[in-house]
């Protein structure tokens, strides 16, 4: 049967020493040996009174051994005492004092002796004692009357217990006093005050005393303390003394630091090794001394050394011989320091350097037992035989004592038993038992066959091979079924016969072989070894800051050796999860939902396998916005100014970067607060600047990484006294609003600026440059003062002073401001038109008297609008432009002017009020431009060898046309082009036939119109020629055309081909390398709105359809209009101002028209009826069936009576004396939109607008051929 040992790694060290600890002597219980202690009290045993007594001593032995008691050195026989028995099969002693005993009647030294027939073993002397807890002596402590800032010590003199009790001060309400480096209990558990304040009075300072053994706590009598502060001392020396006497009285006063404790300059301690020393040095003065130690001639000892009790303990641990010196405490204030010398004295007891242990021996054999002990002063070595002093014990030919060393010599089995060492000195003493035991025997080993160890790889592995013998066998190890007896460094060979492999490696799994032999035998065992992978966390838990109610998510993924299973635990500051459902354990995660304050700490994950145990650890910081401050206290008070100081809240793990202070007016603006100022996250108080004649209120808010606090509770609060005004208003201005006055404005002050009541200004103003006395008067709390009766336009010195019912504020500061405006008087003279090309010209003017302006200049306008088009020779729709040019210009340029075409222009010169008279029209001509792109290019009837083109005219001829370029090539089938050619076509021309094309050819073709000036821009358009006589059906895109304004252009074209296709319209800027733009058209509309285009700009575009491969109009290109020049009219000459007032005149005009025709026609009023009831047959109204005419009705050919019309009885159509023009609202585009953005301008604008451009007037109905056409 296989035995299954895990090695944890981390338990690997502990291991080793515990198997070389372990001595291959130990004997097996079947063996005879002399007894061993393994169980006894300690040497210094202190009961609890109230409970029996137990004295322990258990022992082994074969065979079983015999127990017996001494008491204070004599035989105690157990048997005369019915209170005592012993426990069967061993020697504990129980005592019983529950019915009746008392425990201080069985005070004294105990030693037990185990004994067999192969020796004796003694235990240590144990001293039993009772605890004890007495009651504090009767006394009624004095009350303390002492004076502020002097020194005091409250005596607490505990009773003396066994053991000694645990001292602490509390009040009546059992709440410990609190301590501080000016309050502070001492190691004799005296209550010290290094300088005493009034809040110490108090009459319930109790000393506690705990006695832990009997669980019991003892109570002082309160001591009473009452400070006399030096206020309420000067109060009562007032009362008895004379001034002089009093006003010598003094407040509290700083001293020198004195000792409390330890007296005098120098003392001493002794310690005993090992223990800890506890050093303490305790000061009163004013301030509250600071304490340092030092040693004298070193360092305190690193990694021992703790400072207690506010620095007043030094408390070094462990103590050596080496910490004996002189130690310095040093206490100090601002008036000077004292010192105080201790020297340390390191005493020991007896310590073991070299312990006797048991000796197995066979027959014949020699062997020694060594005892060394050390201790200050050195200790006696004495040793025992069987529990006697050896002197006196039976002689043994086979030993001989040499000091600390017994020596054997050839030893029989009459020679074993059991052997004491007693080392000791003034300060203890060491016993300790080993015994002798002569044995023949062969070897055995006692590790269970076939035992499996695994281990972790890279970590130590030790295979157990315990065995016994006498002699002692030798242990050797092999690896394998017929493996070589293993050496080298690779391995450790224990005494214990534990084969250690320091590294084990995954190669080391195997069958490993012990043998243990001496002269009587061997014995052999084998022993299996795996080596694990190691466990490891490949993603460890990450440090995370998290605000309140978020989410926190850690993760740990481990990986681990595939035949070990693993479990992941995971802690919260070294401890077990709490139970929260908001907490969530994955399996390798760990989510923490809704994260409150309570979360914040370390978060461990712990993965643990049979073998080993690795973990990480995260810290989770739990942030929010800090706690509002509190306890604001204003301090400091004066006129102007205060201090506010307020205590922190909590930052919530994120610091406190600063404070803000608002204030709130409680007079003037209550609920409304204010910033005051702002101050560092590090500082408490501010010193706040404050107005007069304010209530003021005031609270901090904390601000952090996260954000700002609430606000804390309000200050009290605090009115200063009213003053004068400080400042005087602002914005002060003098401007008229007539040509005969001036209105002073100003911004008028809070009431938080006016310093104190009755605010009023005194307002004074006097002409500039003219000597007049200035002139005031004194307005109520207002903004405005308008003074009647001035020049036009004339500079005065204004000024604004602020007063209340307490005075005036400073002298205030002048400002200049002018009466009212009136319009200019004259127009500039001498306007000049220089033309520079076909759009752009530049006009001079000079500019008119300053005088004459009557105001503010503010600039030149231009005035200016195209007559007529020196191409077209035909008036159009006037429409005046204005450009403003600021300030005292003389020239201005025009831009956006359209080529060969007539002008006039007009200046004017404006101010504040308005525009002056304007010049007289000048008149100039703009040269000729190239024209723009033909307004369409058909091509039709395509024939084998021939094509037929169709154009229009260009929108804009831009002067004479000169003549048409056609230029064109074949396209193949990959889309390359072939040979360009060019015809030259008269400008009278609108249709060509191109003839000997080839047949079943793709051709594009690129045609533009030109002028004197040069070409225009070109519209492109391809076309096939057929194959055969039968015209080929093939869908195409043609006549693509754009309607542009500044920033959008309708673009139209017309399709054929298969129905619902979806369009595509790309465009981009005309001879850029850019990609080309791609908008979607909706639906199958043959039109579309390019919008956000930049105003006078060149662009190409093209229309496509979605799922025709390779189908694409031809480009085609259009520019944007300029940008419009700003209008600046009266609303007298405003085109939606005329449309407004024509449809009102309409409406009239209709209404009295229908009247009119009702009245003529028959229509259905009350004479109607009667003539209706009266019918003549005569007169009665035709049917219209039968040709008879009936009463009016809305036909369709009345349509345009239905919607009126606003053309003269002439039947002529003027435009140049209206700005009201669809131009005017669509920047420049003859044209209209629906609803939904499509252009109808083709259909409706357009048939409007073109007869006006060819012919001067435009025939509509009127309301009188309305009129007759109903008779």
């Amino acid at each position: 049967m296989m035995t299954k040992k895990s090695i944890s790694a981390s338990r690997a060290p502990l291991i080793i020493f515990l198997c070389q600890m372990i001595t291959a002597l130990e004997v097996p219980l079947d063996l005879s040996q002399p007894p061993t202690i393994t169980q006894q009290s300690p040497k210094d045993y202190i009961v609890d009174p109230r409970e029996n007594i137990v004295i322990q001593c258990e022992a082994k032995g074969k065979p079983p051994p015999s127990f017996s008691w001494t008491r204070n050195g004599t035989h105690f026989d157990i048997d005369k005492d019915a209170r005592v028995t012993m426990k069967p099969n061993s020697g504990t002693l129980v005592i019983n004092i529950m019915n009746g005993g008392k425990a201080e009647a069985y005070e004294g030294v105990y030693q037990c002796t185990a004994r067999n027939e192969r020796g004796a073993a003694i235990s240590n002397n144990i001293i039993i004692r009772p605890s004890r807890s007495p009651l504090w002596t009767k006394e009624k402590p004095e009350p303390k009357q002492v004076q502020e800032g002097d020194s005091l010590v409250l005596h607490c003199r505990p009773p003396i217990g066994l053991p000694p009790p645990i001292i602490f001060w509390m009040d009546n309400s059992f709440q410990r006093l609190p301590q501080s480096e000016r309050v502070s209990q001492g190691l004799n558990g005296d209550l010290y005050f290094s300088n005493v304040r009034p809040e110490d009075t108090r009459e319930d300072y109790i000393c506690y005393a705990r006695f832990n053994h009997t669980q019991t706590i003892q109570q002082k009598q309160p001591i009473s303390v009452k400070v006399f502060s030096m206020d309420s001392m000067n109060e009562t020396i007032a009362a008895n003394l004379s001034d002089s006497d009093f006003y010598g009285a003094r407040s509290v006063t700083e001293r020198r630091p004195n000792l409390l404790t330890p007296v005098g300059s120098t003392s001493t301690k002794v310690e005993l090794r090992g223990n800890t020393l506890l050093l303490e040095c305790i000061a009163g003065g004013v301030p509250t001394p600071v304490i340092r130690w030092i040693k004298e001639g070193g360092e305190l000892p690193a990694n021992r050394t703790f400072f207690e009790n506010f620095k007043k303990t030094l408390k070094i641990i462990d103590v050596s011989e080496a910490d004996a010196g002189n130690y310095k405490c040093v206490a100090r204030n601002v008036l000077g320091s004292i010192h105080h010398t201790i020297t340390v004295t390191v005493k020991a007891a007896p310590y073991w350097i070299t312990a006797p242990r048991n000796l197995v021996l066979s027959p014949g054999e020699d062997g020694t037992l060594i005892c060394r002990a050390n201790g200050n002063p050195k200790p006696n070595i004495n040793w025992l035989a069987n529990g006697v002093t050896i002197a006196i014990a039976p002689v043994d030919p086979s030993r001989k004592v040499d000091g600390d060393t017994i020596i054997f010599s050839d030893v029989q089995e009459r020679s074993s038993a059991v052997y004491q060492c007693n080392a000791s000195n003034e300060y203890g003493y060491l016993l300790a038992n080993a015994f002798v035991n002569v044995l023949a025997e062969s070897p055995r080993i006692l590790t269970l066959p076939n035992t499996l160890y695994q281990v972790i790889a890279n970590h130590p592995a030790l295979l157990d091979c315990s065995y016994f013998g006498s002699p002692k066998p030798e242990i050797k190890w092999f690896k394998g079924v017929k493996g070589n007896n293993l050496h080298g460094d690779e391995y450790v060979f224990h005494d214990n016969g534990t084969l250690e492999i320091p590294v084990a490696q995954k190669d080391s799994t195997g069958t490993y072989t012990c043998i243990a032999s001496n002269k009587l035998g061997k014995e052999e065992n084998e022993v299996q070894l795996e080596v694990k992978d190691p466990t490891m966390i490949i993603k460890q838990p990450e440090y995370k800051i998290i605000q309140r109610s978020g989410q926190v998510y850690f993760e740990c993924t481990i990986k681990h050796d595939s035949t070990l299973l693993p479990t992941v635990t995971w802690l919260k500051d070294n401890s077990e999860l709490p139970d929260d459902e908001r907490l969530i354990v994955g399996k390798e995660n760990l989510t923490i939902l809704n994260v409150t304050d309570k979360d914040d700490g370390t978060y461990t994950c712990v993965a643990n396998t049979s073998l080993d145990s690795v973990s990480a650890s995260a810290v989770l910081t739990v942030v929010a916005h800090p706690n509002p401050p509190f306890d604001l206290e204003l301090t400091g008070h004066l006129e102007r100014s205060i201090q506010l100081s307020w205590i922190p809240g909590d930052d919530n793990n994120s610091p406190i970067t600063d404070f803000l202070i608002e204030y709130e007016d409680v007079m003037h603006e209550p609920g409304v607060w204010h910033y005051q100022t702002e101050v560092p996250g590090t500082q408490t108080t501010a010193q706040l600047k404050l107005s007069p004649h304010v209530n003021y209120s005031f609270r901090v808010i904390a601000v952090n990484e996260i954000g700002r606090s609430q606000p804390s509770e309000p200050s009290e609060q605090y009115l200063t006294k009213a003053a004068n005004p400080d400042e005087n208003p602002s914005g002060i201005q003098g401007i008229g609003s007539e040509p005969d006055n001036l209105v002073i404005t100003w911004e008028p002050l809070n009431g938080f600026q006016s310093n104190g009541p009755g605010l009023q200004y005194k307002v004074s103003w006097r002409q500039k440059d003219a000597d007049d006395e200035w002139t005031s008067v004194i307005v109520a709390n207002v903004s405005k003062y308008i003074v009647s009766g001035t020049p036009t336009f004339v500079p005065y010195e204004i000024k604004v002073q602020s007063l209340n019912d307490l005075g005036y504020a400073p002298e205030p500061s002048e400002v200049i401001g002018h009466s009212g405006e009136d319009l200019p008087m004259v127009a500039p003279n001498n306007v000049q038109v220089h033309v520079i090309n076909s759009t752009l010209a530049k006009v001079h003017w000079d500019p008119v008297p300053l005088k004459t302006v009557r105001g503010h200049l503010q600039g030149y306008r231009i005035y200016y609008w195209k007559v007529q088009s020196l191409s077209q020779r035909s008036r159009r729709h006037v429409e005046k432009k204005i450009l403003t040019f600021n300030g005292n210009r003389t020239h201005g340029m025009l831009p956006g002017l359209e080529p060969y075409s007539s002008y006039r222009l007009n200046v004017r010169v404006v101010n504040g009020k308005g525009e002056g008279p304007a010049s007289p029209d000048k008149i100039f001509k703009t040269p000729e431009g190239v024209p723009s792109a033909p307004s369409f290019l058909k091509i039709t009837d395509p024939m084998l060898d021939s094509l037929t083109l169709e154009w229009g005219l260009p929108t804009y001829p831009n002067g004479i046309l000169t003549a048409y370029i056609l230029k064109f090539q074949p396209i193949n089938s990959t889309h390359e082009l072939g040979p360009l050619v060019e015809i030259r076509i008269p400008a009278n021309e609108t249709s060509l036939i191109l003839r000997n094309l080839n047949y079943s050819t793709r051709y594009k073709f690129y045609f533009y119109a030109q002028t004197s000036v040069g070409s225009g821009n070109q519209i492109t358009e391809e076309a096939v020629t057929i194959m055969d006589e039968v015209r080929p059906v093939y869908p195409r895109i043609r006549n693509v055309s754009a309607a542009a304004a500044e920033t959008y252009a309708n673009i139209s074209w017309e399709y054929e081909g298969p129905d619902h296709v979806n369009f595509y319209v790309e465009y981009g800027v005309a001879g850029s390398k850019e990609d080309w733009k791609k908008d979607i058209v909706n639906g199958s509309r043959s039109f579309f709105v390019l919008k956000g285009l930049t105003p006078g700009t060149a662009y190409k575009v093209r229309v496509g359809a979605e799922g025709l491969s390779d189908f694409m109009s031809s480009e085609d290109v259009f520019e944007t209009g300029p940008a419009m020049a700003s209008r600046q009219v009266d609303i007298a000459t405003q085109g939606w101002f005329i449309g407004l007032m024509c449809a009102v005149a309409l409406l009239i005009l209709i209404l009295l028209i229908v009247c009119f025709i009702r009245r003529n026609k028959g229509g259905k009023y009350p004479v109607k009826e009667k003539e209706d009831a009266h019918a003549d047959p005569e007169i009665q109204p035709m049917k219209e069936d039968d040709g008879t005419f009936g009463e009016y009705s809305d036909a369709e050919d009345h349509k345009p009576l239905k919607k009126g019309s606003r053309t003269p009885s002439d039947r002529t159509v003027k435009k140049e004396d209206s700005d009201d023009s669809l131009v005017d609202y669509g920047e420049g585009v003859n044209g209209q939109f629906n609803e939904d953005g499509s252009f109808i301008g083709q259909y409706s604008g357009k048939k409007e607008k073109e007869p006006a451009e060819g012919n001067e007037s435009s025939e509509a109905p009127s309301p009188v051929n309305a009129m007759n056409s109903f008779v």
